[in-house]
This record gives C-alpha cells, structure tokens and sequence, in this order.
C-alpha cells in the first residue's frame, strides 16, 4: 500500500476539521470537527507506522493515547456546552462572548450602581396592604409560613 493515500485522505479530513473550526458557530459542530481533526492524525499515526515497518508499533501505541485524549476532551468539552446552554441558554459561539476583552476601552464609562435603595423613594410597608390568602401570598414571591418565618424553596421551615 503506498503511503500517498491514507496521507490524502488525512490531509482532506484534517482540511474539513479546521473548516468546521474556523466556519462554525455552533459549540457542538466545533467539537465534531475538533474530533476530525483528531482522527486524521489517528489515521497518519498508524499508515506511518505501518509504511515504517516499527517493531514497537509507536504509531499504534500514540493513536491509543490520542483516543484517549479525545474521549477526555468530548467529556469536559460537553460537560461545559451543557452548563453553558443551562445558564445562557445557547450554544452560539457569537453569543457567548460574555468575558472577552472590549474592543474600545473609552468607548463605554463605567455607571454607578446604588447598592442600597433609597428610604425616600421606597413606600412605607407599614401602610402597604399584605395578600389575603396564601395563594396571594406566593404569587406576590412572599414564601412565609402562617407565624411569618420564611419558607424555604423545598417547603420545609428552617
């Protein structure tokens, strides 16, 4: 077998997954073509080592490794798009650039954020009417049990 085809058809799947990481969007299709990408140098691992006629089989032995690897790799790499979509709700890459650096460092000024509310702007609650019903009350997000003690998300008392 001459070395010139699994080399072709390497360098085409390698071709397609740098494609896939450069042209994609989408965080799960990345990973993919990432994996392609690992697999084309799986396939130039064993033709070579096979054309070299090793007696430890190095190239065999590596592909193991780079399987490996790249099971570790889909594991985390999914683990992370899922806590992504849990928290943002998308896997586009365009949308998730949430902690990069701005592109202009003068173009937007910094706001003051007031951490306390301001007494003269917040109504007496003393002269607020409270829910009648319970039903009222956790509609209005009030979670407190019938002596006033907060309730907490699972219904037990503290």
């Amino acid at each position: 077998m001459h070395i010139v085809y699994p080399a072709v058809v390497s360098a085409l799947l390698f071709s397609i997954g740098v494609y896939g990481v450069l042209a994609r969007r989408n965080t799960i299709l990345v990973l993919m073509s990432v994996e392609l990408m690992l697999n084309a140098v799986n396939l130039n691992l064993v033709a070579f080592d096979v054309w070299l006629g090793d007696r430890l089989h190095s190239g065999q032995v590596l592909t193991l490794f780079v399987i490996v690897i790249a099971a570790a790799e889909v594991g985390l790499g999914l683990a992370i798009v899922l806590a992504l979509y849990r928290n943002r709700r998308t896997v586009d890459l365009d949308q998730l650039r949430d902690l990069a650096e701005p592109a202009d460092d003068h173009a937007e000024t910094p706001t003051v954020v007031r951490l306390q509310p301001d007494p003269a702007t917040q109504p007496d609650p003393a002269t607020q009417p409270g829910p009648a019903t319970r039903a009222e009350a956790v509609e209005a997000g009030d979670h407190r049990d019938g002596e006033g003690a907060p309730v907490r998300r699972g219904g037990g008392t503290r």
